[in-house]
């Protein structure tokens, strides 16, 4: 069997070791703690996904070296990033790919757009794909109103991204096949509301809260389309199709999460038998459970990355076919059923010690169960 290797060599080193060290006081804050947010901007993770050129400046000045990024990274290397960054911490890792996925949507943007907005140094960009606002046709541009759900890292959003059904003269606006026009907008900070109202069991440094947009004229231009031919900045990145890319970074933060889990296991089964709590048969029974957790978790990792790393290549090579995009869904979604069978199979060996809220195997289940509660992880197709 081919080796994928553990999250931890995906990162710097020292990182799990900040980020660990800060969860519980971010849980406790609701947010994540200041200093991992000062890491993650120091490494540009918001930015991963932006276009590779030099962001533009506002006329006049020049551009801050530290926002030169020379390429967005490729799709292998970020998936494995955030696989590393969800393996040391769920709420940093969900966090990072939902904000740096949002960046993406850059790429379809003319080259020259909104230098306020994506030269901003700590730039941070959340938004929601379900398509719960309204946007009517107007003299140069839309009238927009609606409201979103789980927006993470809406308490840092310096822009925010949310999908509209189109309307024009009180009718809704239908496409060629005759269902209605939907089309992502970029809202900037100032033009949301934001409700603090993200309280769930898990991932709660996220501040995956809601945000409105109350009766704003948003000019045409902030309306933009996402599909290869009209992506306005070449990369491979901005053709590789959404649906695969969401699946394969969301799938990556579950399996994160498990190998996480799995991790905390060996530990806390190894002080339980210790204690020796346990007969031998059952010391046996718990620690069999879990070698077999893991053989089946890597398994299904190797058959991701390879089906990932493969769709990549084909997409640089401009002939991704249809079946190629079908096998990454697959195996993202049945790497996200084996992570959720695996850590419930397991939970019940941690006994009590598991459930307290304050300890960190509990703190895992619950981030990885929050998650997994994602739509486009829970359907098989």
């Amino acid at each position: 069997m081919k080796e994928a290797p553990h999250p931890s060599s995906f990162l710097p080193a020292g990182v799990a070791d900040i980020f660990r060290s800060r969860a519980a006081e971010a849980e406790a804050r609701r947010d994540l703690h200041p200093e991992v947010l000062a890491l993650i901007y120091d490494q540009q993770w918001f930015r991963m996904l932006l276009p590779g050129d030099p962001l533009l400046p506002a006329a006049g000045s020049r551009p801050d070296p530290a926002l030169v990024t020379p390429h967005p990274l490729s799709l292998p290397e970020l998936v494995r990033l955030e696989e590393g960054i969800s393996w040391a911490d769920g709420s940093v890792g969900w966090m990072v790919t939902l904000c740096s996925g949002a960046g993406w949507f850059a790429g379809f943007f003319p080259r020259d757009a909104f230098p306020d907005i994506f030269s901003q140094k700590q730039l941070c960009l959340a938004g929601s794909g379900a398509p719960s606002g309204e946007a009517h046709v107007i003299p140069g541009g839309y009238r927009v109103e609606g409201r979103w759900d789980y927006a993470s890292g809406a308490l840092h959003a310096t822009a925010f991204t949310a999908n509209c059904t189109i309307f024009n003269k009180g009718q809704r606006v239908l496409t060629e096949e005759g269902a209605p026009m939907i089309r992502p907008f970029l809202f900037k900070n100032e033009e949301v509301v934001v409700d603090r109202n993200w309280n769930t069991i898990g991932l709660i440094a996220t501040g995956s809260h809601s945000f409105e947009v109350r009766n704003a004229k948003i000019p045409a231009d902030r309306c933009f389309v996402i599909d290869e031919e009209h992506a306005k900045a070449d990369h491979p990145i901005y053709r590789y199709p959404f649906l695969q890319l969401a699946e394969t970074t969301l799938a990556a933060n579950l399996s994160g999460m498990a190998i996480h889990f799995l991790d905390c296991c060996a530990g806390h089964f190894q002080q339980r038998i210790q204690a020796r709590r346990f007969p031998v048969p059952a010391a046996e029974e718990m620690n069999a459970a879990l070698a077999d957790a893991q053989k089946r978790l890597h398994a299904k990792r190797v058959e991701f990355y390879e089906r990932l790393d493969s769709s990549w290549q084909a997409c640089r090579n401009g002939n991704i076919e249809k079946e190629i995009l079908l096998a990454v869904s697959l195996s993202s979604r049945q790497m996200v059923a084996a992570a959720r069978q695996i850590v419930d199979r397991l939970y019940p060996y941690g006994g009590l010690g598991a459930a307290r809220p304050d300890a960190e195997i509990n703190r895992v289940w619950r981030d990885l169960h929050t998650a997994s509660q994602h739509n486009l992880l829970v359907f098989s197709r």
